[in-house]
This record gives structure tokens, C-alpha cells and sequence, in this order.
């Protein structure tokens, strides 16, 4: 039969083991949290550039077609890439 003091080792052990599992998610999470807001930082950032009416050029699809970009609208969403998307599933200008 085990000792006392052997079980409470061994559960001692397995909690340790835990926290250092969910301090190394913890970690991850934070970094991850970390990247998004910086996304967004910039994200305003570029948005509240002056500049109205100024244009740039972009590299558009991987076809190598390029396309005339306005300063972003204030309150104007980027629809989501998925696998098949392209550019002719945006809403002409």
C-alpha cells in the first residue's frame, strides 16, 4: 500500500505539471492577444491617415492583375478570405 506522503507527492507532482501547462497557454494566448491588438493599432492608424482623395497602386491577385486603391471609407469592412475567393467577389467600385 502506498504512503501517505507518496499519493501527496505524486498529486503535488501532477499539479505542478498543470500549472506550468496552463502558465505555457497562458503565454501563448497573451502573445497572440498582443499580435491582434497591434493589427488593430494599425489598422486605425491607416484609417485616420489624411488624404482624401489620394490614390495608390496595389498588387492585386496572385494573376498578377493590379488595382487602383482609394483611401479606406471609416466604417468599411474587409470581407473574409476563403479558399476559391477572388477578386471578382468584391463589390466593383
Amino acid at each position: 500500500m502506498p504512503s501517505v506522503m507518496g499519493l501527496l507527492d505524486e498529486r503535488e507532482r501532477a499539479a505542478r505539471q498543470r500549472v506550468d501547462a496552463l502558465q505555457a497557454e497562458l503565454r501563448e494566448a497573451e502573445a497572440l492577444w498582443e499580435r491582434f491588438v497591434i493589427a488593430r493599432e494599425t489598422v486605425a492608424e491607416v484609417l485616420a491617415e489624411p488624404g482624401g482623395g489620394e490614390e495608390a497602386s496595389a498588387a492585386g491577385s496572385a494573376s498578377g492583375t493590379s488595382a487602383r486603391v482609394v483611401r479606406a471609407v471609416p466604417g468599411s469592412v474587409v470581407p473574409v478570405w476563403r479558399e476559391g475567393l477572388t477578386a471578382s467577389a468584391l463589390a466593383p467600385d
